[in-house]
This record gives structure tokens, sequence and C-alpha cells, in this order.
């Protein structure tokens, strides 16, 4: 079946299975930075934004991208280089396997949170999983890029 996406604004007709997840057709279509991590929810390396808000692509059928506005890290490399920069600075990087998810997650809450706190920073990134590290470096990076940025 056909569907119409606005992928990273650009007008997108893709074909699809009605039971295709999101991130297999985006995959399919090139975008990359999408990752397949664990199939069940639980890792944040499929990442999107659906609407301007992120979801998990693994558990989002494509056909209900249908008609919105589906943004991938290649949709905003600015901000992405600008944060995975940051990170670097603050030596809070690690092996990268993670990053879009992250990535992805810590704009979209810079873009809607105001001053969040050291729980909301920890809530609005549950479900991100990073096996390098126990996230204090990121944590640490993240509430000093909400405060500078």
């Amino acid at each position: 079946m056909q569907i119409k996406v606005n992928i990273n604004e650009n007008l997108m007709i893709m074909e699809v299975e009605k039971d295709e997840m999101l991130i297999d057709a985006l995959r399919r279509y090139g975008f990359f930075s999408v990752k397949r991590g664990c199939d069940t929810t639980n890792c944040g390396l499929c990442t999107v934004w659906l609407e301007e808000k992120p979801v998990l692509s693994c558990s989002v059928l494509a056909v209900k991208a249908n008609e919105k506005k589906v943004t991938t890290l290649e949709g905003i490399q600015k901000e992405a280089k600008e944060f995975g920069e940051f990170l670097v600075r603050e030596g809070a990087e690690q092996c990268g396997f993670c990053s879009p998810g992250f990535i992805m997650t810590v704009i979209a809450m810079k873009k809607e949170l105001v001053n969040p706190s050291e729980e909301d920073i920890k809530h609005y990134l549950s479900g991100n999983l990073c096996r390098c590290t126990g996230y204090m470096g990121q944590l640490r990076a993240i509430k000093k890029f909400m405060e500078e940025n």
C-alpha cells in the first residue's frame, strides 16, 4: 500500500506492507540513522520524531505515519552535530552506537521542557539504553546543555 509521509521536510510516497514497522520502511528508504537494537521498545536506538514527538519506530506501524511528519537524525544534522560536539567537549561521549536515538531524544526534550530537573531528564531519557556507561557523564552533560543552550 502507498502512504504519503513528510520525512525530514521532504514529501515521500512510500510503498509499505500493512504490517510493516516504521523502522523497516525508513531503513528500506535509506534512513540508516534509525537503528535496530532490541525490537522490544527497550533501547531507544530506533527513536524518530512523529509529529515532533519522539517515538520508537520499532513499535509504530508505517501506515500510522501516513499524512504525518517524520523526522530522523538525517533531518536535524545541524542540531545533532552541535549536541554531539557538546558531548565530546564534556567528555560524555561513548562508543556511539546509542547516539542517534539518544540525540533525537535529547533534542526533543530541549524543545519541549524548560529548565528540567534531574528527575525530569531521567524520566524523559528512560528507554534510551547505553551499554557503555553508567549515564553519569551523559546526565551531567545534558544538564549543562539544557542550561546553556
